[in-house]
């Protein structure tokens, strides 16, 4: 396998790489996560994970608005508002499932990565990782990973 081709590839049909998330998206809407969808799956892939961060937030280590793992490799997205139907973990705050942007106001524009991860093991992992814990979990096992890109501001 060449290791300098990468096919692996997340997009939403909501919004574009570095385009605004919809307000719907977000705390200042219904909070719901949007539609995601990924094609190009490496051989090898026995399961997906996703993680939604924010870097831009006025903390140490950004914000994760959304932690999702047990991502079989015949699923080609998440429904909006569907990451339940998956494993979840722990936003920042506590609380489980989708935490939609909602940056201080006049902080200026945030960037939401969007991070889907390819992994060469089944998670044998329990709901509630937060970022660090899934990160620790899956970084020796990463073949690919990709990466969309949503904006917010308030």
């Amino acid at each position: 396998m060449d290791l300098n081709i990468k096919d692996l590839a997340i997009t939403s049909s909501v919004f574009g790489h570095l385009e605004p998330i919809p307000s719907e998206h977000t705390g200042e809407g219904t909070d719901i996560s949007p539609e995601l969808r990924w094609s190009g799956v490496p051989q090898g892939t026995k399961q997906l994970a996703l993680i939604c961060h924010d870097p831009d937030a006025p903390l140490p280590h950004g914000f994760t608005h959304w932690v999702v793992y047990g991502i079989p490799t015949d699923a080609t997205g998440i429904a909006q508002g569907g990451g339940g139907s998956f494993v979840e973990g722990t936003a920042e705050g506590g609380d489980a499932g989708y935490g939609g942007p909602m940056p201080p106001e006049g902080h200026g524009q945030h960037h939401y990565y969007f991070w889907l991860y390819a992994l060469d093991t089944e998670l044998d992992a329990q709901p509630g990782l937060t970022r660090a814990q899934l990160l620790d979990k899956i970084s020796d096992h990463v073949i690919e990973q990709a990466r969309l890109v949503g904006t917010y501001q308030r």
